[in-house]
């Protein structure tokens, strides 16, 4: 049932102050694509948020109510974006990763915030099955 979440902890575990970080398998797979400097980038950021604090590259995600980020993210005339939830069970839960094709201005697109509404709500079913 679970075959589409993989977890990962990119935090050392002894700090008892940080909080896991969980993935959605098709956004690993997404984010394992993003060139090296920016999935440092991301990773310095999600361990940021895992320690209870919002990185400088990380906004809210309006329209998918509170607790969703998103760490947007420049690197060679390219945009790159990973969305993760900050209120779903104990673990910071990495929704989506993409790239960002400029169709809308600095706004992202629509069938991607429906990407991420539809990946957060079977999480969430995910996790109440447990």
């Amino acid at each position: 049932m679970l075959a589409n979440v993989v977890k990962y902890d990119y935090i050392d575990r002894m700090n008892r102050k940080s909080r896991p970080i969980s993935w959605i398998k098709a956004a690993r797979k997404a984010f394992e694509q993003f060139p090296h400097p920016v999935q440092l980038d991301v990773l310095r950021a999600l361990t940021i948020a895992a320690e209870g604090e919002k990185a400088d590259t990380a906004k809210p995600l309006q329209g998918l109510g509170s607790g969703v980020l998103e760490i947007a993210l420049r690197y060679r005339g390219d945009a790159w974006r990973v969305v993760y939830a900050v209120q779903i069970g104990t673990d910071i839960w990495v929704v989506h990763a993409f790239q960002k094709k400029s169709t809308s201005g600095i706004a992202t697109p629509a069938h991607e915030i429906e990407l991420v509404r539809e990946r957060l709500k079977r999480l969430k079913e995910i996790l109440n099955e447990r």
